[in-house]
């Protein structure tokens, strides 16, 4: 019996779909740690009988426990999980590859998702038919194959409608966000022809960030799965690597060695989405001295300006993504003295070093499935306990 399913007596309940960006990242977390789940597929009825009442929104992916117990948000499943399957930990333990995991994660998880958006409802040449089959198909599964297009078009549609004021990639940043995404592409393309994860031959939280808009979006829609598929296969073997990996494989790489190959990835990030993490602590902290009594934060503050490949535009200002950015902040600013000078030449060299060093005002907290402001004598419970600190 594996370390994985001793002591399970039931297995873990997987509340997802393929066609959900980040229920891709929570499958490939469970299945490379050998955790004995089910997958049930997020239905109508699965949202009004256990989704919403047990997380209080309609949202997936949503893990319970054989105990009972509900996780919700991808990061904080993987910090639940973590110290229950200890074995094959995909939080690196050296300070470096322990940063660049975590940046890359909050890159995957919080950037990506603009590529992903995109490509999924811009092409709607290529995708519009696979897309409102498979929204048809996860909401109502027993419904007659003809009839799942026509069930997918109202979620569709919403979907499809919200997401460029939100992330203000509308028509004028379209190629920008694909010049972007392409270059993005051919890096990791590269980087992939010498190591066949982010840090070695065992998959890091910085591939779980990346599989999720990488597998739901960008590799099984038809339009962007083409494109990767013959631009960058070496991302595409990756895809279906995460997807299908060998549970509790592989090794980082010796000596906390950050591979020269992710420099221009840790580039990108820190060029494109490095302004926008800062502005958002800055606007999270003015935003809870003007609401002092405020428990929780909601889901957008405002909208602030963004660029892109040299192109500008107005976008969400998201609460989350500080709530993402402070577990590297935390884990660099918490590092020795000493550690910190043997990261900072390669954070100087990525333009990585300046926003490395920003002050979190009004640090946040994931409790009870919201963001919550941890308010000043309250004691930090951003994270801190969490296997990214």
């Amino acid at each position: 019996m594996t370390q994985a399913t001793a002591g399970v007596k039931k297995p873990y309940l997987f509340y997802g779909a393929e066609v959900s960006l980040y229920s891709g990242k929570t499958r490939a977390y469970l299945r490379y740690k050998n955790i004995p789940f089910e997958e049930r597929l997020s239905t109508l009825e699965v949202y009004r009988r256990i989704i919403v009442p047990n997380i209080g929104r309609r949202i997936i992916p949503v893990v319970c426990t054989p105990e009972g117990e509900y996780l919700q948000d991808t990061t904080a499943i993987i910090d639940a999980l973590e110290p229950r399957f200890p074995q094959a930990p995909v939080y690196p333990d050296t300070p470096a590859q322990r940063l660049a995991a975590l940046l890359l994660e909050v890159f995957g998880d919080e950037w990506l998702v603009m590529p992903a958006m995109h490509y999924r409802w811009q092409r709607k040449r290529q995708n519009l038919r696979f897309i409102l089959r498979e929204f048809g198909g996860m909401l109502r599964p027993q419904a007659p194959n003809w009839l799942k297009p026509a069930i997918g078009a109202l979620p569709a549609c919403v979907f499809g409608g919200i997401y460029q004021k939100y992330f203000g990639i509308g028509r004028p940043m379209h190629a920008a966000v694909e010049r972007a995404y392409e270059g993005f592409l051919d890096e990791f393309n590269t980087h992939l022809e010498h190591h066949p994860f982010l840090l070695g031959s065992r998959p890091s939280i910085g591939d779980f960030g990346f599989v999720g808009p990488l597998y739901a979006h960008l590799y099984r829609d038809p339009g962007p799965g083409k494109l990767m598929r013959e631009r960058a296969p070496n991302v595409a073997r990756w895809v279906e690597r995460m997807q299908h990996p060998e549970p509790l494989g592989g090794e980082f790489l010796a000596g906390d060695q950050i591979p020269a190959t992710l420099l221009p990835i840790l580039a990108r990030m820190f060029r494109e989405q490095g302004p926008v993490l800062r502005d958002t602590v800055r606007a999270v902290a003015q935003w809870c001295a003007d609401h002092p009594d405020a428990e929780q934060l909601p889901r957008v503050i405002g909208s602030h300006p963004f660029q892109l490949e040299g192109s500008r535009s107005i976008r969400t200002i998201q609460p989350y993504a500080q709530w993402m950015f402070q577990r590297p902040l935390q884990h660099y600013q918490q590092l020795p003295a000493a550690e910190r000078e043997r990261i900072d030449p390669w954070l100087r060299q990525t333009g990585g070093l300046e926003l490395l060093d920003t002050p979190i005002g009004t640090p946040l907290a994931f409790v009870g499935y919201r963001i919550r402001p941890v308010r000043s004598g309250a004691g930090d419970t951003a994270g801190r306990e969490s296997p990214a600190a």
